[in-house]
């Protein structure tokens, strides 16, 4: 399994059967060095309705023919707009060609913002995905909960991709206490730096993680890992 960083809390995750782009937020993302167009993909996954994680996923399914997999409410208002979804939901899992993608709670919202409307778009949500004997956990946007001590113990992580840029989600120091409790071989940053309001340092998210005993990386914008 290849992971590479897109920016914000989008990753592209290559496993030997299928592409996967998670919560692809790149056109208007300042951060974003990837654009839309240039994404090839077999699934999209959508941990939630806000708008920088639904992002650019109804253009690259359309122009792709990629199937977006979230939970429910979420993916029905996909498919009203002319996609091919699969509806999951917390709790549910389900065995895709290329591997399995199980659905985890997440403290957080999840509204899309329609001109001057908030739509409904469900529950936010965590994913842990599995293939090619590897296994990866993107935990969406969330806050810190105790059941992430299940998650790594019904879950051998090898990688655990976790927001530390506090204000909408865990700070650091709440993220390094989630990293204990999933205890990944890897924890990688993600959802900072890309506004003001969560411009906090990753280094310090590693060497906190470090000092407690787990190993953790900050991936550069583009920069990729193989597990």
């Amino acid at each position: 399994m290849k992971i590479t960083y897109l920016s914000h809390s989008c990753f592209l995750v290559e496993t030997s059967k299928a592409r996967l782009i998670v919560d692809p937020f790149l056109s208007g993302n300042p951060k974003a060095r990837t654009s839309a167009d240039e994404i090839e993909c077999d699934y999209i996954v959508v941990t939630h309705g806000h708008s920088d994680h639904v992002g650019d996923a109804i253009g690259i399914a359309k122009r792709t023919g990629a199937t977006i997999v979230a939970t429910f409410e979420c993916a029905m208002w996909c498919a009203a707009q002319g996609v091919k979804v699969h509806p999951m939901h917390i709790g549910g899992a389900h065995e895709f060609p290329f591997g399995r993608i199980k659905w985890t709670i997440a403290h957080h919202g999840s509204g899309y913002q329609d001109g001057d409307r908030m739509l409904y778009m469900g529950n936010p949500a965590g994913v842990v995905i599995g293939a090619d004997g590897r296994t990866v956990y993107h935990a969406g946007d969330t806050g810190l909960f105790m059941d992430m001590q299940l998650i790594g113990q019904m879950n051998r992580l090898d990688v655990a991709l976790l927001p530390i840029g506090d204000n909408f989600t865990m700070g650091i120091d709440d993220a390094v206490k989630a990293a204990e409790f999933l205890r990944p071989k890897l924890a990688v940053p993600m959802h900072y730096g890309t506004f003001d309001l969560i411009d906090v340092d990753p280094g310090e998210f590693a060497t906190k993680a470090a000092a407690a005993g787990i190993e953790a990386k900050a991936l550069e914008i583009g920069e990729s890992l193989e597990i």
